[in-house]
């Protein structure tokens, strides 16, 4: 751990986004609701342990997935088990896809969509390019999928990465070959289109639900396996690039925003020194409503809100050690996604009074 102390570590009254935090421990039990000093205000004990994302519905309820022992042999963010739970932890609704992983989103018409894993067929595993060969587990390429059910469980749509013209989508360099291609965010924009984004390509796009193509995409392999874009109302992208590739000395991680159609970057935050700021795997980012973007630092456990100027106002250190990594038996505070909530809007209004 990089930390001595443990919760709010700093704290500028008149410059912080006023609500509160959701923090969701990875491979946690719990979600904690914290206020600005820290101090929780509710909490969700969940049926398992959470596979990644977890957050509030506007009802108030909390949709989020845990990980089941079923499933691919691919594990990284694996759910599996897909939950609707009430304010009191209750279960509304669940849905059960043993591929399960890392993001699932409620549309406005009551589906869900989220992320799944299946092995590709041989014909189109032989299209895969790029990665470090040999690396396929058990022989197989398993590619992503989204997939959108009802209420009922019943599926009414689906697409596949194999849809796409794979030889133009080489993996990067230093990335295994089982996976084609690590979709890491499936969130539904407005006009019902889904923004996709893609670990393992350094990619992110944005699918037409009804042609199944990309209407728009961009790549760039300085990012390092980015995490987290959004679409903001001005039409930028933001979005957390980790930084881990091996061609980025030191490693440090960037918050970086850029114009979506001339891809000129219009704001960045990086830390003064690059060993204060990097989470070569995760990460999370959220445009607040006074304009301060809260980040989540994930392998560290780290929030942070800082100002359009990059000043630092709100700091925290997750103090859940409940976090189990698959490739780790010790026990950490890694935080995959957090969100931050006005005291009046429709997630919270009238629960905490």
């Amino acid at each position: 751990m990089r930390y001595e102390s443990l919760g709010v570590l700093k704290i500028v009254p008149e410059k912080v986004s006023s609500g509160y935090t959701l923090v969701p421990t990875f491979r946690g039990r719990v979600v904690r609701l914290i206020d600005i000093d820290g101090t929780e205000v509710h909490k969700w004990d969940l049926p398992g342990r959470l596979g990644s994302l977890a957050y509030l519905l506007p009802n108030g309820n909390l949709l989020c997935s845990t990980v089941t022992d079923d499933g691919p042999p691919v594990r990284q963010a694996k759910g599996g088990h897909l939950y609707e739970l009430d304010w009191s932890g209750g279960v509304v609704w669940d849905y059960v896809d043993h591929s399960q992983h890392h993001d699932l989103r409620r549309l406005p018409n009551g589906n869900t969509i989220y992320l799944g894993w299946r092995a590709m067929s041989d014909t189109a595993a032989a299209r895969v390019r790029g990665g470090i060969a040999g690396m396929e587990k058990e022989g197989k390429i398993y590619e992503d999928y989204v997939r959108e059910v009802s209420p009922k469980g019943e599926t009414v749509w689906e697409w596949a990465v194999s849809e796409l013209e794979i030889e133009r989508y080489p993996l990067s360099d230093g990335v295994t070959r089982f996976e084609f291609a690590h979709a890491n965010t499936c969130l539904p924009l407005p006009n019902g289109q889904i923004l996709l984004n893609f670990r393992n390509l350094d990619l992110m796009a944005i699918l037409n639900k009804e042609t199944r193509e990309f209407i728009w995409e961009k790549r760039n392999i300085m990012w390092g396996r980015p995490h987290d874009p959004h679409l903001l109302e001005n039409g930028d992208i933001l979005f957390f690039a980790n930084g881990s590739q091996d061609i980025i000395a030191p490693a440090r991680s960037n918050i970086i925003q850029f114009n979506k159609e001339t891809g000129e970057e219009t704001w960045r935050y990086e830390a003064p020194m690059a060993w204060t700021f990097y989470s070569h795997v995760m990460g999370g980012v959220e445009r607040l409503s006074n304009g301060n973007t809260l980040i989540v630092e994930s392998v560290n456990g780290r929030i942070f809100e800082v100002t359009p100027d990059c000043e630092l106002v709100w700091d925290y250190i997750n103090p859940d050690f409940d976090a189990i990594f698959p490739s780790s038996k010790e026990p950490g505070n890694a935080v995959f996604r957090a969100f931050r909530y006005a005291p009046d809007s429709s997630e919270l209004a009238g629960r905490l009074e």
